[in-house]
């Protein structure tokens, strides 16, 4: 017996903060990408990982907390593989920088006014 073309179920996130109203005055808040205030890296708390499982026995350093755009970010991550000298990438609010340079990484923050936290290894 072949299964009927059934509708998939819709789940209620997968409608990314939709909000649906009967009301005929509701209207809904919009919020811009500038509205954001940074936080000031004296704010933030980085928190700097050391590992080397699942990646063929290479290490890195992933440096996550960080709370600002896509593009702070990258910024932040591209500052920091050219001062520690190694190649690396910037995504998902994580910066992953290839190689035990967690020293280096974690006196640039300071530099920088960030404060930091070493976490395993």
């Amino acid at each position: 017996m072949a299964k009927k073309n059934r509708p998939k179920k819709i789940n209620l996130e997968d409608l990314g903060g939709f909000v649906f109203s009967t009301n005929p005055e509701f209207e809904p808040q919009i919020f811009e990408d500038g509205d954001e205030t940074p936080l000031n890296p004296g704010e933030q708390l980085l928190e700097l990982y050391f590992e080397k499982k699942g990646r063929g026995g290479k290490q890195v350093v992933i440096i996550r907390g960080f709370e600002g755009n896509e593009t702070e970010l990258k910024d932040l991550g591209k500052s920091l593989k050219q001062h520690c000298g190694v190649g690396g990438s910037s995504k998902d609010g994580e910066i992953i920088l290839q190689g035990n340079v967690r020293d280096k990484a974690t006196d640039y923050l300071h530099k920088e006014g960030y404060k930091t936290k070493r976490i395993g290894g």
